[in-house]
C-alpha cells in the first residue's frame, strides 16, 4: 500500500512539473515570469550545490542516467524482480524526470520574451549606409584593439565580468551573478572539440562549462557568452551579444580584443550576405592583416580537432533542438547578434529603465 501511495505521489509531482513546462511553452507570460522570478532561485540553488564540487556534475549526472536506462533492464530480468511493464514505465519515468528536470532547472528559458521584446527596442529595417557605417566602425576598434598575444587573468576576468553583469539595466532581465558561480571544464573535452562545441550550459545543475582547448583570444568571449546563458539567456544570438559588449567595456586590453575578435565570424557572415562578392572583399581589406591571420590559425587550429561526421550530427541535431524550442532560425541565431547591436542606441547601457 505505501509503494503504491509513493507512486502516485511521485507521478502526481511529475505530471504537475509537466503541465508546468507546458504552460510556459503555450502560455503568454509563463516564460518571462519563470525567467524573472523563478529561475534566479533555482539557478543559485542548483549552482551553489555545484560550487561544492570541483568537477561538472552535468556530465556525471548525464552519463548515470543513461548507464542505468541501459542497464536497468538487464539487471531486473536477471534478478526477475520485475515484469517488463514495470521495466518500461520505471524508464518513462526517469525519463520524463529528467525532462521536467531540464526545463525546470534551465530550459523554460527558451519560451520568455525575446530579446527586443523585454528591451523596449525596436527592431531595425537593413539600411546600406547604416551597415556600411557599422562596418566601418567595427574594423577600426577591431584594428585598433589587435593583440599579437593575448594574456589576462581568468579570476580577474571573472571578478570584473560579474561586476559588468550586475550593472546591466534591468529590463533586460537578467539574473543577478553570483559569487560561486564559477566556470568548469568538461569532462570528455577531445568529444567536444570534435564537433566544435566550445562551452555549454549545463541546465541540470547551473554550471557554465568551458572547453579547456580554448585559445586565449577566444576565452573572455566564450566565458561571458556561457555565463549569459546562466542568467537566463537562451538566445545563442543575445549570448553573443552579452559577450561583445561585456568584453568591450572591459578595462583589459586583451579581453576587449577578445570582444572585437569573438564577433568578427558573425560580422563577417552578415557582411557576406547582404554585400556583393567585390564589396565583401573591400571590407575584409580593411582589417588588419594580422587579425585575418590570427583568424585563418584559430579556424586551422579547430579543424585539426573537429570530426567532420559527428560534427555534422551534432550541429543537425541541436539546429533541432532550437528550432523545437522556438528558436525558429535554428544554427543560424548565432549570427543574429549584429541585429541586436545596430537595434540599440549608442547611450543604451546608461539608461536604466
Amino acid at each position: 500500500m505505501k509503494r503504491t501511495t509513493f507512486r502516485k505521489i511521485r507521478w502526481t509531482l511529475l505530471a504537475v512539473c509537466l503541465l508546468y513546462v507546458l504552460g510556459c511553452r503555450w502560455i503568454p507570460g509563463w516564460g518571462e515570469g519563470y525567467a524573472t522570478c523563478l529561475y534566479p532561485t533555482l539557478a543559485a540553488g542548483l549552482s551553489a550545490v555545484a560550487s561544492l564540487f570541483p568537477f561538472s556534475l552535468e556530465e556525471i549526472w548525464v552519463v548515470t542516467v543513461v548507464l542505468w536506462l541501459l542497464g536497468y533492464p538487464l539487471y531486473a530480468h536477471i534478478r526477475k524482480r520485475e515484469k517488463g511493464r514495470t521495466i518500461i514505465r520505471r524508464e518513462i519515468e526517469v525519463l520524463l524526470a529528467v525532462y521536467g528536470w531540464f526545463y525546470l532547472g534551465w530550459g523554460n528559458n527558451y519560451y520568455r520574451q525575446d530579446f527586443f521584446r523585454r528591451s523596449q527596442t525596436e527592431r531595425v529595417a537593413y539600411d546600406e549606409q547604416q551597415f556600411r557605417d557599422f562596418l566601418t566602425m567595427y574594423a577600426d576598434s577591431l584594428n585598433a584593439s589587435y593583440l599579437p598575444s593575448v594574456h589576462f587573468s581568468a579570476d580577474s576576468l571573472e571578478h570584473e565580468m560579474k561586476a559588468l553583469y550586475a550593472q546591466v539595466p534591468s529590463r533586460f532581465g537578467l539574473s543577478n551573478p553570483c559569487d560561486w558561480q564559477h566556470p568548469k571544464r568538461v569532462l570528455f573535452n577531445s568529444l567536444y572539440s570534435g564537433v566544435g562545441v566550445l562551452g555549454y550550459m549545463g541546465p541540470f545543475f547551473a554550471e557554465s562549462q568551458l572547453n579547456a582547448e580554448l585559445l586565449p583570444v577566444q576565452y573572455p568571449f566564450t566565458y561571458i557568452h556561457e555565463y549569459a546563458h546562466l542568467l537566463g539567456v537562451s538566445n545563442e544570438a543575445e549570448a553573443n551579444f552579452w559577450a561583445y559588449q561585456l568584453c568591450i567595456r572591459s578595462a583589459s586590453p586583451a579581453v576587449r580584443y577578445s570582444g572585437y575578435f569573438g564577433l568578427l565570424p558573425y560580422v563577417a557572415v552578415n557582411a557576406a550576405s547582404v554585400l556583393s562578392e567585390s564589396d565583401y572583399r573591400d571590407f575584409l581589406a580593411t582589417i588588419r592583416p594580422e587579425v585575418l591571420g590570427q583568424w585563418e590559425e584559430k579556424s586551422k587550429y579547430w579543424g585539426e580537432r573537429y570530426s567532420p561526421l559527428v560534427g555534422a550530427v551534432q550541429r543537425k541535431m541541436y539546429d533541432w533542438f532550437l528550432k523545437g524550442n522556438k528558436i525558429s532560425e535554428g544554427h543560424k541565431n548565432y549570427a543574429q547578434v549584429v541585429e541586436m547591436v545596430l537595434a540599440l542606441p549608442s547611450d543604451w547601457w546608461k539608461v536604466k529603465r
